[in-house]
């Protein structure tokens, strides 16, 4: 069962979402940029958006760019918070060592993913509850070649 939330929007086109249940809907270039290699560039999209309160959109990027070409976006994700009312901007980053990359307009070059977001209310303490996993971090479950744990 696939959940909506209205999303007032001022777009030339309006993200799509390529089939029905997906996550993300696909944000296009609204600009034509050349990404040599190496090379990162913000590209705008045309879109604004008015969040609700308690939701939050989050750019990310494309598997079919990145796996294919080496294109990502930066700060992924980048967040957009309900209260902003600008246009969402992507900042990619081609990560080929070699090639260049031609952005078209109308180019799909990044996902927008909404979503309900909490507020934690972050509370001072003098220490912290026990857990499974403590204070273990990167790395800490182990790392076997061919299979990550």
């Amino acid at each position: 069962m696939t959940h909506s939330v209205a999303v007032p929007i001022i777009a030339a086109t309006a993200p799509v979402y390529a089939h029905p249940g997906d996550a993300g809907a696909d944000l296009v270039a609204a600009e034509a940029v050349r990404l040599e290699p190496g090379q990162r560039a913000l590209i705008a999209t045309g879109v604004r958006i008015a969040l609700p309160d308690g939701y939050a959109a989050f750019v990310v990027p494309r598997s079919g760019l990145a796996a294919r070409h080496g294109i990502t976006v930066v700060n992924a994700p980048g967040t957009v918070d309900a209260g902003y009312r600008g246009e969402i901007k992507v900042t990619l980053l081609n990560t080929d060592s070699r090639e260049a990359y031609d952005v078209a307009v109308g180019d799909r070059i990044a996902q927008l993913i909404v979503m309900p977001v909490v507020q934690a209310r972050f509370e001072a303490v003098d220490v912290l509850p026990d857990s499974v996993r403590g204070e273990g971090g990167f790395g800490s479950t182990g790392y076997t070649q061919g299979k990550s744990e």
